[in-house]
């Protein structure tokens, strides 16, 4: 991509009343536009980013047997009472049609609608286990939207939702589930700094699990167990004050941020729609459900939480939105277009600085801000020897490559 036919400009200055680094940078950059509180435009490099994060997510959902869907934004009041969350939500976006006169709610979360709609799909055991899941925009009529993405009242969600026969099975796939949720962390470049962490389980178990990243900007603390890379939330620490996996009382505080949470909901959900199933000898059952979230765009503004500096985002390779950024440095644009041209042949992803009105100082400030993994600098200087001037973001130190060896070089 030609960064001088980008949709959106950099800017250097910071937006008014936003205080986290995620809401800072990324509008500086060009990736997010603030819309209202809490909600926000996803921009076209933005997009690259977050349709990289879907991808991640969609890998592992379907290597655990999630077959994706679509469910509406759009809800019956009548679902959302039979559950009693009609009233019972405080979050929940609540309004009257003005032509029929019916009430509906949008979307917080899916229960009220997937459950009716496994009724139509699951009546005998060998109907199960299901799981199906989706990646959907959200809204929370959140009383303080705040922390930039971190926390809005739009929102985009992965959520998934299994059906099983009885707990054993509950029990087998969410351990999958756990599993695959540290590769999708993992895989998105904050695996080492996110922890397993035991959280309430309300009225669906003992124990609901969340998965939280190490982070200043972080609303939730968390008392960590390094040993067994396992943590538990401050809302639980007085009834359990040790490690859950050791028993070790040395449990560290920190400030964290939720990127993901699984719960076991059991038949909460699955008793007053009645979803029941039949057994081998014709019995009927409540079938057991369980359900796992993941925030795109919490996960998103996390990333830019945990890696930037005072110049700006610092994105890891997979979720980055080229690999390298190209600088054309004044008098250089015949030979950088045709590097340009030769990255784009080899499947290189690329976001090529060819503006003509900004100075070199300017395009390696803005390099810095954007944070794609590579920079790559054409000038008269490096022509002479043939190469370019390489560096890693994050790093200080340049090195000179010989343009035939370039790709080479970005790949090793």
């Amino acid at each position: 991509m030609k960064q001088s036919t980008i949709f959106t400009k950099t800017t250097k200055t910071a937006p008014r009343e936003e205080e986290s680094q995620n809401a800072i940078l990324l509008t500086r950059s060009g990736f997010v536009h603030k819309e209202m509180a809490g909600v926000y435009t996803i921009l076209p490099l933005g997009l690259r980013v977050f349709k990289k994060i879907e991808a991640i997510i969609r890998q592992e959902m379907n290597a655990i047997g999630g077959q994706e869907l679509l469910m509406p934004s759009l809800h019956p009041k009548e679902n959302w009472e039979k559950t009693g969350r009609w009233e019972g939500l405080d979050n929940l976006f609540r309004f009257t049609s003005f032509y029929t006169k019916q009430d509906y709610a949008l979307g917080a979360t899916h229960e009220e609608i997937v459950v009716p709609l496994a009724k139509n799909h699951i009546a005998s055991y060998r109907d199960l286990p299901q799981y199906v899941y989706q990646i959907q925009n959200k809204f929370r009529d959140e009383k303080r939207a705040k922390s930039g993405i971190l926390r809005g009242r739009e929102f985009f969600m992965k959520d998934l939702y299994s059906f099983h026969k009885d707990e054993q099975d509950l029990d087998a796939y969410y351990e999958k589930a756990k599993d695959s949720y540290k590769k999708i962390f993992e895989k998105a470049g904050i695996g080492g700094s996110t922890y397993l962490t035991f959280a309430s389980g309300g009225t669906f178990a003992k124990y609901s699990h969340e998965f939280q990243t190490l982070c200043e900007a972080g609303e939730d603390i968390i008392y960590l167990c390094e040993k067994c890379r396992v943590a538990v939330n401050e809302e639980i620490i007085k009834d359990q004050s040790s490690c859950p996996e050791c028993g070790s009382k040395d449990l560290e505080k920190k400030k964290a941020v939720e990127v993901g949470n699984i719960f076991k909901l059991k038949t909460k959900y699955s008793e007053p729609f009645n979803l029941t199933y039949k057994d081998e000898a014709g019995e009927n059952h409540l079938v057991q459900m369980g359900c796992y979230g993941i925030g795109l765009n919490r996960l998103m503004g996390t990333i830019v939480e945990v890696f930037h500096d005072d110049k700006g985002m610092i994105w890891p390779e997979s979720v980055a939105p080229f690999k390298l950024h190209l600088l054309s440095l004044e008098g250089t644009s015949e030979e950088a277009d045709k590097l340009y041209e030769e990255l784009s042949q080899k499947g290189i992803e690329a976001l090529y600085d060819d503006r003509e009105n900004q100075s070199a100082g300017e395009k390696l400030a803005d390099a810095d801000l954007i944070g794609i993994p590579w920079r790559v600098v054409v000038s008269k200087k490096t022509l002479e020897q043939q190469s370019a001037e390489i560096k890693r973001r994050g790093e200080k130190e340049t090195k000179l490559v010989k343009i035939a060896d370039l790709s080479t070089s970005i790949h090793a």
